[in-house]
Formats: structure tokens, C-alpha cells, sequence
């Protein structure tokens, strides 16, 4: 059974992949596919592959710290945080205005440009 470690490594390279997914290379990509949503084993995947085993971990590891140093270098992941977080604050402030007398309206503007953002 995986680890509450390793489920976390996942959502994080869950996240690097829909962010910067299309900068791998083809064979990245679907290998990544197999190892991370189809749940295949290294070696499931390098019998498909054609590949070593070790072939397919290299690749996994290379596209990982590919993955991992366009965040770095790019930020997307951390700023799409940021504002999501920046968004919940909004609409809390926005929600609590809303029981103030004569901003009901304000608050509702508030409250549908965060929905919009968040489209």
C-alpha cells in the first residue's frame, strides 16, 4: 500500500504534468501515462515499451526533474496557489460584506467576478 508520502509525490507530479506536460517529448508523456494514471509497474511498462526496466526508470526520473526545474524556473504551479488562495480570501471578505447594510450589491459583483476568474 502507498504511503501518504508517495500519494503526495503524485498529486505533486500530477500537478507538474498538467502544467508542463506538453514540453516532455511523446514517449515522456506515455510512459508517464502507464506509470501514473494506468498504475502499470516498471516492468509492465517496459515489456509494452520495448525498453529495459531501467530504461523506463531513467525516464521517469529525467522527465521528473525536467518537470520539476520548469516549475522552478517558471513559477505556474506556486502562482496558480497563490491566487487560488488569494480567490477563497476574496470570497470570504466578499461573503461577510454581504450582510453589511447597502453592500449586499458590492459584495454579490465580488462574489461573481471571483467566479468568473475561477472559470
Amino acid at each position: 500500500m502507498e504511503g501518504i508520502a508517495g500519494m503526495a509525490k503524485n498529486m505533486e507530479i500530477a500537478f507538474l504534468v498538467d502544467f508542463y506536460g506538453d514540453m516532455l517529448t511523446e514517449k515522456q508523456r506515455g510512459l508517464f501515462d502507464l506509470y501514473y494514471n494506468q498504475d502499470y509497474s516498471l516492468s509492465e511498462i517496459a515489456s509494452a515499451a520495448g525498453i529495459s526496466r531501467q530504461g523506463v526508470h531513467d525516464t521517469l526520473a529525467r522527465a521528473e526533474e525536467l518537470l520539476e526545474g520548469y516549475e522552478a524556473a517558471l513559477g505556474c504551479i506556486a502562482r496558480d496557489r497563490r491566487l487560488e488562495s488569494a480567490l477563497d480570501t476574496i470570497t470570504q471578505n466578499a461573503q461577510a460584506l454581504a450582510s453589511v447594510p447597502g453592500a449586499a450589491p458590492q459584495a454579490g459583483a465580488i462574489l461573481r467576478a471571483v467566479r468568473e476568474i475561477k472559470e
